[in-house]
């Protein structure tokens, strides 16, 4: 093993690491909140009725699909141990390698999850692997490498993705986009998101207090409804986007 590959694999899992630790000091000072609070709900409580064997990766404890009954995947065993009191499913572990049969489910998503992910080609490829043929899977992701800040630093990111790369990820395993639309809550001044970075990195407790008492609830009053539009919407203003895809037809080999 050459130098700069050993560099690289203690780098991914330093950084792995680092996104176990942050996240269950995160977890550990905030509430479970409802599914229902976010504007996701409307579309994803509908979607189960038609896609019942659902699995969310990474929900932290902002889940997005109703929590009674639907599976849940975590690095923090904070996480798994909050949901699984609640009536979840959940199970500590890891998106590259998930625990789970091929073609187990209906439906898949992951919310702000992939953009923390050092081998994203793996992950998407084990998503492909896990659900049915013409399941679906959702996810978010944030857009455009010029947009990176001290945030995405702060938060465990590993990129921000071009919009291109992205259409090429899907494509190449077999997930076909049909929807997609602006997501996500993050405050749009700069000013405000490096003063929020350097409370949390200095006085992570009682800044999360805060922000799960009076931040976060005004945010959640302030979302506005999702607008899914056909295919890919216009990205050039858009700083996050949520993708609904379709996985293809397998075509069975015969022998």
């Amino acid at each position: 093993m050459t130098n700069q590959t050993t560099y690289a694999a203690t780098h991914v899992m330093e950084k792995a690491e680092f996104n176990r630790q942050y996240y269950d000091g995160v977890w550990s000072g905030v509430k479970l909140m409802s599914p229902s609070r976010f504007n996701t709900w409307p579309i994803f409580s509908s979607l189960v009725a038609d896609f019942p064997h659902c699995l969310e990766i990474g929900p932290g404890l902002r889940p997005r699909l109703p929590i009674n009954g639907t599976n849940f995947l975590d690095l923090s065993p904070v996480v798994v141990d909050r949901i699984n009191q609640a009536g979840g499913y959940a199970r500590v572990g890891n998106i590259n390698a998930l625990p789970y049969p091929d073609r187990h489910f209906d439906m898949v998503c992951a919310f702000d999850v992939i953009e923390h992910v050092f081998d994203d080609q793996q992950a998407f490829r084990e998503l492909s692997r896990v659900i049915i043929d013409n399941g679906l899977f959702s996810f978010s992701v944030p857009l455009h490498e010029d947009l990176w800040t001290s945030f995405d630093s702060q938060v465990g990111h590993h990129r921000r993705y071009q919009p291109e790369h992205l259409q090429d990820m899907m494509t190449s395993n077999d997930f076909i986009l049909e929807q997609s639309a602006v997501y996500g809550m993050k405050p749009r001044s700069q000013s405000m998101i490096k003063l929020g970075m350097w409370l949390l990195s200095h006085f992570q407790r009682p800044t999360l207090f805060l922000y799960d008492l009076f931040i976060f609830p005004l945010g959640l009053c302030l979302q506005k409804p999702l607008n899914f539009v056909p295919g890919l919407i216009a990205t050039t203003e858009v700083e996050k986007v949520l993708f609904m895809c379709r996985r293809a037809q397998r075509e069975e080999q015969t022998h």
